[in-house]
C-alpha cells in the first residue's frame, strides 16, 4: 500500500480497512484508526503506519474514541510470510515470554530473531511485546470493570509497579487516566471483538447449527457460545453479532483472568473476526474462473482446539453430517466434564483410558480415538499435527479437518471430503490449487454451494 491509497480509505472511513493501518495527526499527538468519528484532519498534518506500534514509537498517543486497541487484528498469513512474522504472530497470541524461548520454539537464535524482528516491524522484541501487553490492558481497563490489578496480570506482568511504567512508557498516558468511572467488577466481563465488514453471520449461523454439540454449545439467531478449558482457564461465553457496528459483542466467564488474552484470542480466531475477506474473495474469485458463484463474507468456523476437531473428525469419518453429530454429542454426555452445571468437552486424559463401549462402531475406529487422545495426553504442546499420521487410525483427512478448524489454517483443501468431491462435480471445471493459500475458504465456498 501507499499513502493515496490510505488517504482515500481514511477520507470515506471504510471499515474493510480498519486495523490495516493507523493515522497519526501531527497537530494533536494522537493516531487513530481510519474509521475514526472525529473530524478528519488535513492531509498535511497526518503521518500513516501500517502498525500502532509505530506510531506509538513515533511519539503518538492512542485516541480514546476510536481506540486503536479495539482494531481487528491481522491474521498470521497476511503479508510476506517470514519467520519475523510468525513471531509477531505469537506474541500477538499471547504465547511467548521472551526472546530467548521465543527463538527457540523458532528454530532460530535470539540474536537472529532480534535482528529480522527488527528489520521487519522497525522495533525489537521486547518493546513490541511489552506494546501488546499495553494494548491488551488498554482494552480491559476500557471496556471492563476488572480491577487494575487483574488487569496487570492477565496482561502478562508481573507487578502492578512494573505495568504502570510500561503502560507510561508505552502508550504516552497513565493507566488511571482510561478509566472513567468506577464500577463494581462483575463475574462476566464483556468486550467487543471487532471485524472487517462483510461477515456472512448467516451462513456461520447455519454451519454452527447443523454441528452444534448440547449443552457444551449454544445457539440464537444472533449469537453463539460455548464452554471452554484452556491453559488451566476453565469458563464459558457468548458472542453476540453486532452487524452495523462491524463487532461481536462477547461475554465470558473465566476463573482464571491470567488466562484471559489467550482465551479472547481463541475466541478471535473461533469467529475468524481477523480475515481481511474482500482481498481473500477477489482471489478465490479470479482463481475459480466463474466455476460456481462465491457466498459474500463467508468465514471459517473454527473449532476450540485441535483435539476436539481432531476428535469430531474420527467421530465424522465416512458418515453424515448428522450421523457425526449424534456421535459426537453422545461423547460429550458420556464423557465430558461436568461441574458448577456446565458441561466441557472431555480432555485428552480423559479419552486416554475410555473404553468407548457405548458407541457401535467397529473396534478400529474406538482404538483411533484412545490413541488420539493417548497421544494428545503425553503430548500437550504439539502442534504439528502431521505429527498425528504416526498414529495408527489417523489418516490425512482427520489431520486436515483439525488443522481447519481447530487451527484455522487458511491453506487446507478437504479434497477427499465427500461434500467437496460432490461440490466440484456440479461447479464448472477449475484447478483448486490456484485458489492457494486461501484453499481452506475454498472448502468452505464449496460446502456453501451444497447448504
Amino acid at each position: 500500500m501507499n499513502n493515496q491509497y490510505w488517504q482515500k480509505a481514511r477520507q470515506s472511513r471504510d471499515a474493510r480497512f480498519d486495523g490495516l493501518f493507523y493515522v497519526a495527526v501531527k497537530s494533536t499527538g494522537i493516531y487513530c484508526r481510519p474509521i475514526c468519528p472525529a473530524p478528519t484532519a488535513q492531509e498535511k498534518n497526518v503521518v500513516y503506519y501500517q502498525y500502532a506500534h509505530n506510531a506509538a514509537q513515533a511519539g503518538f498517543r492512542p485516541c480514546i474514541r476510536c481506540r486503536p486497541d479495539s482494531a481487528p487484528g491481522s491474521a498470521a498469513w497476511q503479508g510476506v510470510k517470514t519467520t519475523a512474522l510468525r513471531a509477531k504472530q505469537l506474541i500477538d497470541l499471547g504465547d511467548s515470554c521472551n526472546c530467548e524461548m521465543l527463538a527457540t520454539r523458532l528454530g532460530i537464535t535470539s540474536r537472529y530473531l532480534r535482528r529480522i524482528f527488527n528489520q521487519h516491524f522497525g522495533v525489537s522484541v521486547t518493546q513490541y511485546r511489552l506494546f501488546n501487553q499495553c494494548q491488551f490492558a488498554k482494552k480491559l481497563i476500557q471496556e471492563t470493570t476488572l480491577p487494575i490489578t487483574d488487569i496487570a496480570f492477565a496482561a502478562g506482568f508481573k507487578s502492578v509497579r512494573r505495568f504502570n511504567d510500561a503502560f507510561l512508557q508505552q502508550l504516552n498516558i497513565a493507566p488511571s487516566k482510561l478509566r472513567k468511572s468506577k464500577k463494581e467488577a462483575t463475574p462476566v466481563i464483556v468486550l467487543t471483538l471487532p471485524f472487517r465488514p462483510p461477515y456472512n453471520w448467516q451462513a456461520l449461523h447455519s454451519f454452527l447449527s447443523k454441528r452444534l454439540i448440547e449443552p457444551m454449545e449454544w445457539i440464537t439467531p444472533t449469537s453463539y457460545g460455548r464452554t471452554f478449558m484452556l491453559k488451566g482457564a476453565v469458563g464459558y461465553f457468548n458472542a453476540h453479532f453486532k452487524a452495523q457496528n462491524n463487532h461481536f459483542k462477547v461475554e465470558i466467564v473465566i476463573n482464571n483472568t491470567e488466562h484471559l488474552q489467550k482465551v479472547i484470542n481463541n475466541i478471535r480466531r473461533v469467529l475468524d473476526v481477523d480475515a481481511d475477506i474482500n482481498p481473500i474473495e477477489s482471489h478465490l474469485k479470479n482463481s475459480i474462473n466463474g466455476a460456481f458463484t462465491l457466498s459474500e463474507g463467508l468465514r471459517l468456523p473454527g473449532i476450540w482446539s485441535s483435539f476436539e476437531a481432531g476428535i469430531r473428525a474420527v467421530l465424522g469419518q465416512q458418515v453424515s453430517v448428522g450421523a457425526a453429530h449424534t456421535l459426537v454429542t453422545k461423547l460429550v454426555a458420556e464423557q465430558g466434564d461436568k461441574h458448577a452445571g456446565k458441561v466441557y468437552f472431555p480432555q485428552p486424559e480423559d479419552l486416554a483410558t475410555c473404553d468407548f463401549e457405548f458407541f457401535k462402531m467397529p473396534q478400529s475406529r474406538k482404538n483411533a480415538l484412545k490413541n488420539l487422545s493417548k497421544y494428545c495426553a503425553d503430548n500437550p504442546n504439539n502442534r504439528v499435527l502431521d505429527n498425528w499420521l504416526d498414529i495408527k487410525g489417523i489418516g490425512p483427512w482427520t489431520v486436515n479437518y483439525a488443522k481447519l478448524r481447530g487451527q484455522s489454517n487458511p491453506d487446507i483443501l478437504l479434497a477427499g471430503d465427500l461434500g467437496v468431491k460432490k461440490a466440484l462435480i456440479n461447479a464448472k471445471q477449475f484447478n483448486p490449487e490456484l485458489s492457494a493459500p486461501f484453499r481452506s475458504y475454498l472448502t468452505f465456498q464449496l460446502w456453501q454451494q451444497l447448504s
